[in-house]
């Protein structure tokens, strides 16, 4: 592991990757590969994005990503 890792700087690499695949177009496929490739693509997208939103933190040689999953709450009126 490089001497200087930084994983706000990682968090960031994911968010471009995330943005990457919903740029990425479908290569020229038909039927159930199509419908295949999509559903991964919804999958390497939220991957993605749930890294790219982590609070990534470095302690003692150990990296930490914490992921807030629970529902955003409900806003009042």
């Amino acid at each position: 592991m490089p001497e200087q890792f930084d994983p706000t700087a990682m968090t960031a690499r994911f968010r471009e990757r995330a943005a990457a695949v919903r740029r990425r177009g479908l290569p020229p496929v038909e039927g159930a590969e199509r419908r295949r490739i999509m559903e991964q693509m919804e999958l390497d997208y939220m991957d993605f994005a749930m890294l790219a939103d982590a609070e990534a933190g470095l302690e003692d040689g150990v990296l930490t990503l914490r992921v807030d999953l629970r529902p955003p709450a409900p806003r009042d009126s």
